[in-house]
């Protein structure tokens, strides 16, 4: 284990141990300034002597590995876990924000001031692109960093899909030459029901395409082909969709390049912006094999910055990306009614109606006639205000950390992770005692 150390004026000098740490603290010589990871402050003055440190960086769509090395050890390495359900994030928003927009008074139509500046991003692609640069400039503020090294993924990915791709082929979208999106996806699907239990034995099915995300929080119900699936209208049912339906959390495998053209926009762009070097992943991979070292986003990250014989940290540095805010100031809750059937409580979506298009041959099964009486009403819930304790946080209660769920009742009661004996207990917040604000690039607990 290793504490990092920056001097007086906030420079980077070389990592300590913990006790010199433990000695340097109590002496009343250094000061704590970061906890993830655990990095000092001098108060005095210091020779400032340094080793120059090679960071290496495994860009990766859902992790980041890294590494820095000098000549004698490896002083940092580890992975940080990326946030994820950006896209779905900002596809709620986009709602509320139209939503909002209609009940105001008339607005003239303007498009003339929408520009698109130059090496312009797609927010979710922004974002990742944001992270690994958040990511570097939190190890150069901790470590002597001399160069970075990032391994970039050059391949073709249209090339990959057509080998005789040639000049304005390559305008060409995945859904060119389709008239609309169902037929491509479709012909992508061959034209059969994609869930691998289906009863169907019709000769020529009827065929419907469903959205995948239906079922996540906020739900995913975009356009994009990586959102799509062909099923049956024997599958594609309103029963289906509850939660002891099978398409409630059902994501199967579908044949796309997103994730890899995703992260090659990146990694270019990281490279191009920060003037790092760059590496290839087939270079990379021959040294791990020539060292006899297994495959990880950190070990690749200890070659990409140079690793040979050099001395490995002990225990790395897993982060994780933490929200800091969640930024939804209403949640609705959905009624709740007695089952007649077995006297179980059911929301109200889950005994509906069953009617969802126009045509009533596709009607699912009328489970309203199964409600009994009202356990709970419906009702929305507004954040009015911001409270002490947000998800992922670290409480003392009773004497062990837990980490918060949420808060709830407008913030009367702390709602606690892995109590014993109860999932999610609920708490005052006077019985808690904070040990730990978490959002960000957070060690992972």
């Amino acid at each position: 284990m290793k504490v990092y150390v920056i001097n007086k004026h906030g420079r980077p000098l070389m990592p300590t141990t913990p006790r010199k740490a433990r000695l340097l603290l109590k002496n009343g010589k250094a000061k704590i300034v970061g906890r993830d990871p655990f990095t000092i402050q001098l108060v005095y003055g210091s020779s400032g002597y340094t080793q120059p440190v090679e960071l290496g960086i495994d860009a990766g769509y859902e992790n980041i590995g890294f590494s820095g090395v000098n000549e004698k050890e490896e002083v940092i390495g580890g992975e940080l876990k990326m946030l994820k359900g950006m896209s779905e994030r900002i596809t709620e928003k986009r709602k509320y924000r139209r939503t909002c927009r209609n009940r105001l008074r008339y607005r003239k139509p303007s498009f003339s001031n929408r520009r698109v500046n130059k090496g312009w991003l797609a927010p979710s692609i922004q974002h990742k692109l944001d992270t690994h640069h958040r990511l570097i400039d939190k190890i150069c503020r901790i470590l002597p960093v001399k160069a970075v090294t990032i391994e970039v993924a050059a391949f073709d990915i249209q090339k990959i899909n057509n080998p005789t791709i040639k000049g304005e082929q390559y305008q060409y979208g995945e859904k060119y030459g389709f008239d609309n999106l169902r037929e491509y996806i479709l012909h992508r699907d061959r034209h059969k029901c994609q869930n691998p239990n289906c009863k169907n034995k019709a000769d020529s099915p009827i065929l419907q395409v469903h959205h995948l995300g239906f079922w996540k929080n906020p739900p995913d119900r975009t356009d994009r082909p990586a959102n799509l699936v062909t099923l049956c209208t024997k599958c594609h049912t309103s029963k289906n969709h509850h939660k002891i339906g099978f398409l409630f959390g059902w994501e199967p495998k579908l044949k796309s390049f997103k994730g890899e053209t995703f992260m090659t926009m990146v990694r270019w762009r990281l490279t191009e912006e920060g003037q790092h070097n760059s590496t290839f992943g087939y270079i990379t991979k021959g040294k791990r094999r020539e060292l006899s070292i297994e495959k990880s986003h950190h070990n690749d990250a200890f070659v990409i910055a140079g690793g040979r014989t050099q001395s490995r940290v002990t225990k790395p540095l897993m982060l994780e990306q933490i929200r800091r805010n969640k930024r939804s100031m209403e949640q609705f809750y959905d009624a709740k009614y007695r089952d007649l059937r077995d006297g179980k409580t059911r929301s109200g979506s889950e005994l509906s109606s069953g009617r969802r298009t126009r045509n009533i041959n596709l009607n699912g099964e009328n489970l309203r006639q199964h409600r009994a009486h009202k356990v709970s009403a419906g009702r929305r819930s507004i954040k009015k205000k911001r409270y002490p304790y947000k998800q992922h946080d670290l409480v003392l209660f009773e004497g062990t950390i837990y980490k918060v769920i949420g808060m709830q009742n407008l913030g009367a009661g702390v709602k606690l992770k892995n109590y014993p004996g109860i999932k999610n207990k609920v708490v005052k917040p006077s019985a808690v005692k904070p040990i730990r604000k978490r959002g960000g690039l957070c060690e992972v607990v």
